[in-house]
């Protein structure tokens, strides 16, 4: 479940592409789109870090004696962890990504001003 960070670039891209659309709508809107995908990122980002820690507990001795079905139902677990983590604060993570988003939301606002004004006569 590892994820390279070519992944995560375009995730963001698609983010905030979708979000500049739903941004020139309403500001309120896109600013909170983009705290969702900045808090979604996180979620995965802590996910990650947490599946190698689960991965070296042997759970063939527990309630549920391991074994395919748990391996599977593990990952989702992980992820759900991830996803209270972040929402619960996380480690600041999201809050750099959302500053982040917000020059390339604000930076994508200005081309965009910027191209009108040259098709204008």
């Amino acid at each position: 479940m590892s994820v390279s960070v070519h992944h995560i670039h375009a995730v963001l891209g698609q983010h905030s592409a979708h979000t500049a659309v739903s941004s020139s709508s309403g500001s309120s809107e896109g600013d909170d789109k983009i705290r969702k995908t900045a808090q979604d990122f996180e979620a995965m980002a802590l996910g990650e870090m947490l599946q190698p820690m689960f991965e070296t507990v042997d759970m063939s001795s527990g309630p549920f004696g391991g074994g395919s079905a748990e391996k599977q139902y593990q990952s989702l677990q992980i992820l759900e962890l991830g996803k209270q983590l972040a929402k619960s604060g996380g480690v600041g993570i999201a809050h750099q990504v959302y500053g982040k988003m917000q020059e390339m939301q604000q930076a994508h606002n200005g081309q965009r001003a910027l191209a009108v004004r040259k098709d204008t006569p």
